[in-house]
């Protein structure tokens, strides 16, 4: 799948009977500009609308963000926070996975193409098409068990790793099967 443009979106927005509406381009903008290995919560993203001056509701942001993941347009990933996180989708062979702390909610990205192997494999025998591959590890960082997690863990700790916020694993061989 190539990278959305607006033209692109509205053309297939509007195939499916719906409009590219400013709010939505304005969205796709956020997460084309987006500085890779982020992700965004819907509140971030109105956090983040809202501080440019974009007067976008929090609603229109969740039913936008909803329909672009099942558009395919963006990814929606389950990350440690309990609530959902949303990324360009970026499709093989720019498919990665992520480790997440459950503690500080730090958030490493990582590819194994074993993973993705074994999904198409799977999916093959069961006669089912591969739209996305993705694993979240949850993990506990290593400064927390530093720290003494869980017993130990001081209640207002918190992580130095997670204010450098999320990180892309540029060694991706690191992580490779």
């Amino acid at each position: 799948m190539p990278p959305y443009t607006a033209t692109s979106l509205k053309a297939e927005l509007n195939a499916r009977g719906w409009r590219l509406t400013p709010q939505r381009e304005k969205i796709l903008h956020v997460f084309q500009n987006l500085p890779r290995g982020n992700h965004l919560s819907a509140e971030e993203l109105h956090e983040l609308l809202d501080q440019r001056g974009e007067a976008i509701s929090l609603s229109t942001i969740y039913r936008s963000v909803k329909l672009m993941s099942r558009m395919g347009i963006l990814r929606e990933l389950e990350l440690a926070e309990g609530h959902k996180h949303y990324e360009l989708h970026q499709p093989y062979p720019n498919h990665h996975h992520h480790l997440v702390c459950i503690q500080c909610n730090k958030t490493i990205e990582f590819k194994n193409d074993s993973i993705l192997k074994q999904s198409l494999k799977q999916c093959e025998k069961e006669g089912f098409q591969l739209i996305d591959c993705q694993l979240t590890v949850m993990t506990i960082c290593p400064e927390a068990i530093r720290m003494g997690w869980p017993s130990a863990l001081p209640s207002n700790w918190s992580c130095t790793r997670a204010i450098s916020g999320n990180q892309h694993h540029d060694n991706l061989e690191d992580w490779e099967e």
